[in-house]
């Protein structure tokens, strides 16, 4: 209840979550409804962030990019996170040269920018929602069996799991039961963040066309096409998106943070 932080960015994140869910109808326009009377209008009464080249309202196309981004960043956290609990787990309980093996594959990955690692898949997959999702997938995967491991490294050695060994517990029981959820603070940091990433590296690749396809309404790809018409002084085409991203990065970053503190005793933030 103290911690700033969590209050600061849960409501920051709780508005951009609301705005996904509710703010297409609030909104009550057709994202993709084109009106070429209508075309690059500034901020009006009609339109309070204008319209776009093609007389779209743009509006009604950040907030429909919301679901995209969030959509993008949930699928891509959860699934990593599933996996990246398996892989950690068993890598850190067993070890043996499995685990050897796949730490260095993994040290060699992660020593590539995940951006590049993001389009390289999708070079070879094709741009296309699905296809980028998947490829964030393959990129935060890595970062969350390292911490995974790490912590289950540091749990395996404790007293009480060397004790459940002693009576004879299963491995499976030993490790789901007792590990896992002794390694949940670091990885429930590392997932908000890996949600934040996913969400800055979507609209990132959409800026470079390489996620939905027009005229799915998508904040990088809006950026990309509104740059365009700034020598024309068309600011508003690239404000509206732009200041989403930013507040949507912000907010979970912020609520990251306060994750971190709460759950890590070692950390004695005021907040």
């Amino acid at each position: 209840m103290k911690n700033r932080l969590l209050w600061s960015g849960g409501v920051i994140a709780g508005l951009v979550l609301l705005t996904a869910l509710v703010g297409p109808a609030l909104v009550r326009r057709d994202p993709t409804s084109q009106d070429i009377l209508a075309r690059t209008r500034p901020p009006s009464t009609q339109h309070p962030f204008g319209t776009d080249r093609l007389g779209r309202d743009v509006l009604a196309r950040v907030v429909y990019g919301a679901r995209i981004a969030l959509l993008t960043g949930g699928v891509v956290a959860v699934a990593a996170l599933t996996v990246g609990l398996v892989l950690g787990t068993l890598t850190a309980y067993y070890g043996g040269r499995v685990d050897a093996l796949l730490m260095r594959g993994i040290d060699v990955f992660m020593s590539f920018p995940g951006i590049l690692v993001a389009i390289s898949v999708m070079a070879v997959l094709g741009q296309g929602l699905r296809n980028m999702i998947l490829a964030l997938v393959l990129v935060q995967i890595p970062r969350l069996v390292w911490v995974v491991r790490s912590a289950a490294l540091q749990v395996r050695e404790r007293d009480f799991v060397q004790a459940m060994r002693a009576v004879g517990a299963r491995d499976g029981y030993i490790m789901w039961r007792h590990i896992v959820p002794n390694c949940l603070a670091p990885v429930a940091v590392q997932v908000s963040l890996s949600f934040v990433e996913a969400v800055r590296t979507e609209a990132t690749l959409s800026f470079l066309g390489l996620s939905a396809p027009p005229p799915t309404p998508d904040w990088g790809f809006m950026i990309n096409t509104g740059q365009r018409y700034l020598i024309n002084g068309d600011w508003w085409l690239t404000v509206g998106p732009g200041a989403a991203i930013c507040i949507a990065v912000f907010g979970f970053n912020r609520l990251g943070d306060a994750f971190r503190d709460a759950l890590d005793p070692r950390l004695h933030r005021s907040g």
